[in-house]
């Protein structure tokens, strides 16, 4: 399963611009420390990161206090945070905007706010209308929408421009078994696992195929995996409900 927030950015210290950028390795190890501790001790983290920002840390400052929040579950928190960032950056004319706003999307989703998530993703895409990470991410909103047809459309686009995204054939089999293509879904979700097997979302999806098919063992073998690889992540809660429902079904 990819991740989000992290992974995904460059070293914001190079959004900068060039007038303001006086950071040095220094700067660059205590961004990659503050982000680090946001896992550890993400409380902690916050407070070290806004006296950064109070000292002119700027951007990585800001980012590491989100990040903290991200840790510390206040999404609504981080993902208003996260947008502030991008405005800024896009003020600037930073090309790292699109991203930013990709990981201020992410958190409105963890705050169970997909229709802030869209107009997000939706900003992003309009800097860059081929940014695969955010076609993906707005399809994942539109899905949480039910609006399954037009989730389908981002990532079919998605899919065209990077045909070896996992996460991306795992949701479009969602798509697709909503509706009602449970042949194409399962495609989908096969081609997911054959490019990374312990993929979470196709998993839990294959999982749901399997059921419709009266496949209780296949389906409860793939849910239990789930929780297995990632516990205590919402493909995992996903999982643990998916399971539930199986237990209480008469055989």
């Amino acid at each position: 399963m990819r991740c989000r927030f992290l992974a995904v950015l460059p070293f914001l210290l190079a959004a900068l611009p060039v007038a303001a950028q006086t950071y040095d390795s220094r700067d660059e190890a205590r961004y990659r420390n503050c982000l680090t501790q946001t896992r550890l001790k993400p409380a902690d983290a916050f407070e070290s990161a806004l006296a950064w920002r109070d000292a002119g840390g700027g951007h990585p400052a800001l980012h590491c206090a989100a990040m903290a929040l991200i840790e510390l579950k206040q999404y609504k928190q981080a993902g208003e945070r996260l947008e502030k960032i991008a405005e800024a950056m896009q003020r600037e004319g930073s090309a790292l905007a699109p991203d930013m706003l990709g990981q201020a999307g992410n958190a409105w989703l963890l705050a169970n706010a997909p229709d802030r998530a869209y107009q997000v993703f939706s900003t992003g895409l309009a800097l860059n209308p081929d940014h695969v990470e955010l076609l993906i991410d707005r399809g994942r909103s539109l899905g949480m929408q039910g609006d399954w047809a037009a989730a389908r459309k981002d990532l079919d686009h998605a899919l065209q421009l990077a045909p070896d995204r996992e996460d991306a054939y795992a949701y479009r089999a969602s798509a697709r078994r909503q509706a009602g293509d449970r042949d194409g879904a399962l495609e989908d979700v096969e081609t997911a696992l054959a490019i990374q097997g312990d993929d979470v979302d196709a998993l839990l999806e294959r999982g749901i195929l399997r059921l419709a098919k009266g496949d209780r063992a296949g389906a409860r073998a793939d849910w239990l995996k789930i929780r297995l690889l990632e516990p205590n992540t919402p493909a995992a809660d996903a999982a643990g409900r998916e399971l539930e429902l199986l237990d209480v079904k008469v055989p």
